[in-house]
């Protein structure tokens, strides 16, 4: 996939992985990664579905699958938490592709 640049959180939630004419995207700490390529968790049905359309970043770093984790909000994590997320966004960024980035509007 081309980059797609800056976007809002709103514009990521249709990435989402129900539209088979998109590809699927979780942002990190901002950076949205094109995950398409791992379809059988991202993809409508799978394990990680959850995550796709949005910023997973508390959620990655709790290591949580509760809706109400995903979220960007980084406050109150720990400094493990914190550790868990750097590992999680290192993975990423060397299976998946960054495509752009979350901005504010």
């Amino acid at each position: 996939m081309a980059s797609i640049g800056d976007i809002t959180a709103s514009e990521l939630s249709r990435y989402d992985g129900t539209n088979d004419g998109l590809p699927i995207l979780v942002a990190i700490r901002g950076k949205i990664y094109d995950v398409t390529s791992g379809k059988s968790f991202y993809g409508k049905g799978g394990s990680y579905a959850m995550f796709s359309g949005k910023d997973a970043s508390r959620a990655l770093a709790k290591m949580s699958t509760k809706s109400e984790d995903v979220i960007a909000d980084l406050d109150g994590l720990t400094e493990k938490e914190i550790g868990v997320l750097d590992d999680w966004d290192r993975k990423f960024a060397a299976k998946y592709p960054v495509v752009g980035r979350v901005c504010d509007s």
